[in-house]
């Protein structure tokens, strides 16, 4: 496990541990739950509650990117079952002088790629991978078996509604990497939209098909900053420009830190709603802890209903409250019989054993420097995060005031950030009801429950899904993102 831990930022400072929880959830929520802590009981982050691009705008030059298209092509992954679409793996330079490159992995439409959207799937942490996640355990054409060495098909990826691009960033998250070690202790909020905004337009070079069609972004997690923030470097350089350099129409978010204060409290009303922790501990939670931006020091009685917190919850899988959990990390001589569509909670190591094969990096095309560390689901080289905003709804705002689609999406089992956070956040924003609170449907079924605002975001709840809503419920979260790419409402009658 030594070698497989998580990105830990200050956590001297953590005074919630989850230490079971940790062992066996997913590494990109353990990386979240450790910075997050850091955050709330007041570390030297350097905290800004307003993104602002200008300050972290370079010049985004698009370098010559012909013939490496068919370079990236990927023929097909070890284990890999036949398949009917395209797909391409490599390396995109943002930075010559550092000698910074960020992997990325890309799937075709399974039909009409030719017109289909362009949707960027970005995974949080901070310092996770959405090559990890995204792509082999949650919406991408294929997940891991149990023998770490072969594939299966995932009935509901993504790429049956989109052309989906997975992005593994900053540098020092899974395959990207810099020459210049200073990179990895420099990381933060700005910088990743630089480098994530310079990425795209170098890729859509070198994918120049993809330059006026419709483009999307979407993320769960940490990626609730990620994802606003390239989409507010995109809409600055389109102004800027004063043209479309990318033609971005919408974004998504799912079960997303988005705001500090609202994203703690709320997490301590799931627990106490939902029969996790006494009723007096959340309300001592309530009434003695500081969620404030602006706190340094948490008092006695706060820490010790916390503790008292950690205590209760330590046995569980707090993204998944119902989750069972990981109790055997070997693989497999042959795959496990799957009984079900959901996700395999020992899933991280069957990936993490797959993509250290040298065979398998071949085939992507990664790994080319030949890194000193192993391919890692969430980052241990990256030891700082510089910049990270308290609030990212001022961004949310922009974005409404500009005509963009935005959704946002919970999982309603996830206790991490869980719906009650959410819900809380979007109250922040003081906007209309335009469709009040219903359930959705999808095979006669309640997928959920949504309601829809005036300027056009959308709130969705996923009805049994945990932190990472395609794992635990991939057909409903396969209806999500198609109602969003077509702009569609979800269904609000059983008949679906």
């Amino acid at each position: 496990m030594a070698k497989r831990s998580c990105l830990v930022l200050l956590s001297f400072l953590i005074i919630l541990s989850f230490s079971v929880a940790r062992i066996h959830g997913s590494k990109q929520a353990q990386a979240l739950g450790n910075f997050q802590m850091s955050k709330f009981k007041g570390s030297s982050l350097i905290d800004q509650s307003h993104f602002e691009a200008e300050e972290i705008l370079y010049n985004a030059e698009a370098h010559l990117q012909e013939g490496l298209k068919e370079k990236d092509r990927i023929e097909k992954l070890p284990g890999q079952p036949s398949v009917k679409f395209s797909q391409y793996g490599g390396y995109v330079t943002v930075d010559k002088s550092a000698g910074r490159a960020f992997y990325y992995y890309f799937v075709e439409a399974q039909h009409s790629k030719d017109t289909s959207p362009l949707l960027l799937w970005l995974n949080g942490g901070p310092g996770c991978s959405s090559l990890a996640y995204g792509a082999m355990q949650e919406l991408g054409p294929f997940r891991v078996n149990s023998d770490g060495k072969t594939l299966y098909k995932n009935r509901y990826s993504w790429h049956y509604a989109a052309n989906v691009l997975f992005l593994e960033s900053p540098a020092g998250v899974g395959f990207s990497y810099s020459n210049r070690s200073s990179d990895y202790a420099t990381n933060g909020d700005r910088k990743t939209a630089s480098d994530n905004y310079k990425f795209l337009v170098n890729w859509l070079e070198r994918f120049p098909e993809y330059k006026t069609r419709d483009f999307y972004i979407a993320g769960e997690s940490y990626a609730g900053h990620y994802v606003p923030q390239l989409a507010h470097t995109i809409l600055y350089h389109n102004k800027k420009a004063n043209k479309i350099i990318i033609n971005l129409k919408g974004i998504m978010i799912g079960n997303a830190v988005i705001n500090d204060e609202t994203d703690q409290r709320g997490m301590y009303d799931y627990f106490s709603t939902h029969a996790l922790i006494s009723d007096q501990a959340g309300y001592d939670i309530q009434k003695y802890c500081d969620f404030s931006p602006n706190a340094t020091k948490q008092n006695k009685e706060c820490s010790a209903a916390v503790d008292q917190v950690s205590k209760n919850v330590a046995y569980i899988d707090i993204y998944n409250i119902y989750s069972p959990l990981c109790k055997d990390t070997n693989l497999t001589a042959y795959p496990k019989k799957r009984y079900t569509e959901e996700i395999d909670p020992c899933s991280d190591y069957y990936v993490y054993a797959y993509l250290n094969r040298p065979d398998v990096q071949e085939a992507l095309h990664a790994n080319v420097t030949k890194l000193t560390h192993d391919w890692e689901p969430c980052s241990d080289v990256i030891t700082k995060w510089g910049d990270s905003s308290s609030t990212i709804l001022p961004l949310i705002k922009e974005f409404l005031a500009n005509g963009l689609r935005v959704w946002i999406f919970s999982g309603d089992i996830d206790g991490r950030v869980p719906v009650t956070s959410t819900k809380y956040s979007i109250n922040k924003l003081n906007l209309s009801v335009e469709t009040k609170w219903h359930p959705w449907f999808l095979s006669g079924e309640v997928g959920g429950y949504t309601q829809v605002y005036k300027g056009n975001l959308t709130f969705a709840t996923v009805r049994g899904a945990g932190h990472q809503v395609p794992s635990y419920k991939p057909a409903r979260a396969l209806s999500l993102i198609k109602h969003f790419l077509d702009g569609t409402p979800l269904p609000n009658t059983s008949r679906f």
